[in-house]
């Protein structure tokens, strides 16, 4: 291996090769381009008769329904028309900006969107050589009182109580503000909740007490405004007279509880700071922060059309996680903030206004190491808020201490009422109505290791005590006081369910291997970091532990999804598989390699689709060439009717399907790089065919950045320095 530093800068961008460029204009909705901040964004288009549309959307818009909902929907017009001649539109991805030119001649129209990185206001700044007219339209879908439809609440035969209320209840109205000058307010304020009622019938009347309705009061909306830009009615504003240059500002604000009044003087206030920006520093700012970000870590993979693919869909989905990572709440696994009207309306998603973690954990482990740790702390904090909550629950349910969470969860911690089930009598609670999720309390263990590998990779000590550990206490409580012991004083984990496919079984895989990573993990600390007391109740639950269960499978051994009888299958994960990722037990490097490879030949379901993990199991175990084949597929299963390329799905969820693209994402980076036992892996599974350029994170603040061509890594760079120790080269493994 040669190393040198010399090309690791290009004078010209690579990112631009990726920008994604249409040269016609979209016929709706499904021809939407994706933009935002963090916690703003729009769904934008710009329609054959020459209109600039989009959607609007926030992390945080939540309605009374639980829904995840836009903010509304902003046409603008153009005379001359952005289709009158030549028309081309780009994502620029580096600086974090949609770029329009449409127009004939000295009367085109040059366009540029961008949703300010630093403050929550999008900008359409549009210049021509000529004068041009301008005209902007608010609509809004909410517009009157109209009932909830049943299959609306889910799509998949659930009802409003899914995530709500028993009885059906209206979808009220957004109220859009008369007598405004030169600007059009209006806003969406919920007038009922069912945060209460939810609290009551899940017999945690306690948490009433010591929480805040999140949902009541919620208000969402915005305010658009602009230079030379007069009001013609309450929804509509337009250019006093034609000129060269105009700009619109949409600013947007979510205030829980508010009063009309306070949300109004709110928004107007973040107006007032968000102005107090020269609007080229502003700017400058923005394209800073996207610059940052871009520069925080990339992977290009070249040398054939299959590497071309993936390295695209990898970009692209991280410019979609930036887009909502950085708001109030997680990502939203089906839709992010990016849903259109594939159904119902704008504010539809399959699975509703609940977080699922089997599906909602994926865009967030390749944060890891593509250096993106701030993202994933809207994670984080969702659960730790919720954590008083769950301790009410542990004690009323089960008269134990700790706290769980289900894996169908709404954003307060609390079951979706549909999963939980109407039918308990008054009293001690009974049974989970729904089997899929009745004894599923993997999520817990999953969020613990991702916040484990977390304080690895950032080495942040205030993270590591004021949060880590307090949930590793409450978490590995709940799990150490839930269960029966054996005779051999061994947990024995029943009645549960192996994920949603085994029910009524006895120990299943995934909770012993997320048990024993995370306490070998926790264990591995220093005394400093956890202190004598917690390594002496580690150790002890530790050891109560048991083996992960095995069958035969083929004449040989193999990891098995629980202890004994199985039953029928009832959805199609491979809980065995679990002891490779999430809990990365078995892998390249590690023991029993071939006992984990023999296990993922002989598992019962394949699928790269989704929130289906095989392609990243396959990295770990160093299978290059499935690993390869599965993630070019992924990165080619985009939904069959949007134009963006990055809008994956819907498969089990929505579009676009964040579950896919995290998988997608994780996949790669794990073909390229794997850190555990204190190694830093390098090419663990990537095809010698491949050509590629990196930079990503590894744990103790670690940057690896170099270059592969044909199977070899001709350039290495590592800081700090001091880890080339720990570099493992696995060219051709």
């Amino acid at each position: 291996m040669q190393k040198k530093h010399s090309n690791l800068a290009r004078a010209t961008d690579p990112l631009d090769k990726y920008n994604v460029v249409w040269h016609t204009p979209s016929k709706d909705h499904n021809g939407s381009m994706p933009i935002g901040n963090g916690e703003m964004g729009l769904n934008l288009w710009v329609e054959e008769n020459g209109d600039l549309v989009f959607l609007v959307s926030r992390t945080d818009s939540w309605d009374e329904h639980e829904r995840l909902c836009k903010i509304g929907r902003v046409r603008i017009q153009f005379a001359p028309s952005l289709t009158g001649g030549s028309f081309k539109q780009t994502l620029r991805l580096r600086q974090g900006e949609i770029e329009i030119i449409g127009g004939s001649g000295d009367s085109a129209i040059h366009v540029h969107v961008w949703v300010d990185a630093n403050h929550q206001v999008a900008h359409v700044e549009a210049d021509s050589q000529k004068d041009f007219w301008m005209q902007v339209m608010l609509e809004v879908w909410r517009d009157r009182e109209r009932p909830f439809e049943k299959d609306e609440a889910s799509g998949e035969g659930e009802d409003w109580g899914s995530h709500g209320f028993k009885e059906p209840k209206p979808i009220y109205p957004d109220t859009v503000m008369s007598g405004e000058k030169d600007c059009i307010v209006w806003y969406h304020r919920n007038r009922i909740s069912p945060w209460k009622s939810t609290l009551e019938l899940q017999h945690l009347q306690p948490a009433i007490e010591i929480g805040e309705d999140p949902l009541l009061h919620r208000t969402f909306g915005g305010i658009i405004k602009g230079d030379g830009l007069t009001t013609v009615d309450d929804r509509t504003l337009k250019a006093a007279t034609p000129g060269k240059s105009f700009r619109v500002s949409i600013f947007t604000h979510t205030s829980v509880p508010a009063t009309e009044a306070q949300w109004h003087n709110q928004i107007r206030q973040h107006i007032v700071e968000a102005e107090a920006v020269e609007i080229n520093q502003a700017r400058k700012a923005h394209r800073d922060w996207w610059a940052d970000f871009w520069n925080r870590s990339w992977i290009r993979a070249s040398g054939s059309e299959t590497a071309e693919i993936i390295t695209r869909g990898y970009i692209l989905q991280r410019f979609i996680s930036a887009c909502a990572g950085s708001g109030r709440f997680p990502i939203k696994f089906n839709g992010s903030i990016f849903t259109v009207n594939t159904r119902y309306d704008p504010d539809y998603r399959r699975w509703g206004g609940c977080y699922w973690f089997q599906n909602t954990r994926l865009p967030y482990w390749p944060m890891l190491a593509s250096g993106d740790h701030e993202m994933m702390r809207p994670l984080f904090r969702m659960f730790e808020k919720a954590i008083p909550l769950a301790k009410i629950r542990s004690k009323i349910y089960f008269n134990h201490g700790g706290s769980y969470f289900p894996e169908t969860m709404s954003f307060w911690g609390t079951y979706d009422n549909g999963g939980f089930g109407w039918g308990w009598d008054e009293g001690k609670p009974g049974r989970i109505g729904n089997s899929f999720i009745r004894y599923h309390y993997n999520g817990t263990l999953e969020l613990l290791a991702m916040m484990i590998d977390y304080y690895r990779y950032t080495e942040d000590v205030e993270f590591l005590k004021k949060e880590l550990l307090p949930v590793a206490d409450e978490f590995l409580s709940w799990w150490e006081e839930h269960w029966e012991r054996d005779s051999a004083g061994k947990l024995k984990m029943y009645p549960s369910q192996a994920l949603e496919t085994y029910w009524d079984v006895t120990n299943p895989a995934q909770d012993i291997a997320g048990l024993r990573w995370n306490l070998d993990n926790l264990l591995a600390l220093t005394d400093e970091e956890i202190g004598a007391e917690r390594r002496q109740r580690w150790s002890e639950f530790h050891k109560a532990v048991p083996e992960l269960p095995m069958t035969i499978k083929d004449g040989k051994p193999a990891l098995a999804p629980a202890e004994g009888k199985l039953g029928e299958r009832h959805n199609s994960e491979n809980p065995e598989l679990y002891a490779i990722f999430p809990f990365r037990i078995y892998g390249v490097g590690k023991s029993d390699l071939e006992l984990a490879r023999h296990t993922f030949n002989v598992r019962a379901q394949t699928g790269n689709e989704g929130w289906r993990q095989d392609d990243t199991q396959a990295a770990f175990l160093g299978l290059a060439e499935i690993a390869r084949d599965y993630v070019v597929d992924r990165a080619q299963k985009k939904h069959k009717d949007s134009r963006f390329p990055a809008f994956w799905g819907p498969n089990f969820d929505w579009i676009p399907d964040q579950s896919h693209g995290g998988n997608l994402m994780m996949a790669l980076q794990t073909m390229l790089l794997q850190a555990d036992d204190g190694k830093i892996r390098l090419l663990p599974a990537w095809p010698k065919d491949w050509n590629v350029e990196f930079k990503l994170h590894a744990p103790k603040n670690t940057i690896v950045e170099g270059t592969v061509h044909r199977g070899k890594l001709v350039e290495l760079r590592i800081t700090p320095e001091a880890r080339k120790k720990d570099v493992v080269v696995m060219e051709g493994a």
